[in-house]
């Protein structure tokens, strides 16, 4: 009896290694996978910043374009704009252009007409000339002041130098052989002048 105490205690016992041996195995399996989940999840979560900063960047690429493309888009809007304005301010300019020489043709006829205020001639010549003086100023034209002013090349055009008769009157003007104009503040004929040397 005592042979199966002892046989009984051994079978108990190699039954219990068994199970303690398979519930190790059995917590072994469960960490290894418990391990592999965690490296799964942090493979996987890596990945998903991988991917959401791949995103941000094509994202902040699509933007700066879009910025880029809007700007050179109101660039080009003001541009055209301002040209129209500017292409309807001197749509007339040829036309004036073209009547700047009646314009002088009337100065010289004023200043050969006598002066006196009884004149009819004088008086005609001087309303007409009036009358579309103040049309084409309407319509933008000015005259250039050039007599006695600083020569300057961005206005005046030199066609002679001629000694002055003071040292305070070199590099003036000191005769307009031709007046120049500007329409809107831009020049549309340069004043041909005499300056002092």
């Amino acid at each position: 009896m005592e042979k199966e105490k002892n046989n009984h205690i051994d079978d108990v016992s190699f039954e219990d290694n068994q199970e303690v041996t398979a519930e190790n195995e059995k917590n072994q399996t469960e960490d290894l996978s418990e391990e592999n989940h965690k490296e799964s999840k942090k493979s996987k979560k890596n990945k998903a910043e991988k991917k959401i900063q791949e995103l941000e960047e094509k994202n902040a690429e699509i933007n700066d374009k879009y910025l880029r493309l809007y700007s050179e888009f109101d660039n080009y809007r003001k541009r055209t704009q301002k040209e129209r304005l500017d292409l309807l301010k001197n749509a007339s300019q040829e036309m004036i252009v073209e009547l700047l020489p009646v314009l002088d043709d009337f100065d010289r006829a004023l200043q050969s007409l006598p002066s006196d205020d009884d004149n009819e001639a004088t008086k005609g010549v001087s309303l007409i000339f009036n009358k579309l003086f103040n049309l084409l100023t309407i319509k933008g034209l000015e005259p250039m002041d050039a007599m006695g002013k600083e020569f300057d090349t961005d206005f005046h055009e030199a066609i002679t130098n001629i000694p002055a008769p003071t040292p305070d009157q070199k590099g003036k003007v000191m005769d307009v052989v031709q007046k120049g104009y500007l329409l809107n503040g831009k020049i549309i004929r340069f004043a041909k002048v005499v300056v002092g040397s």
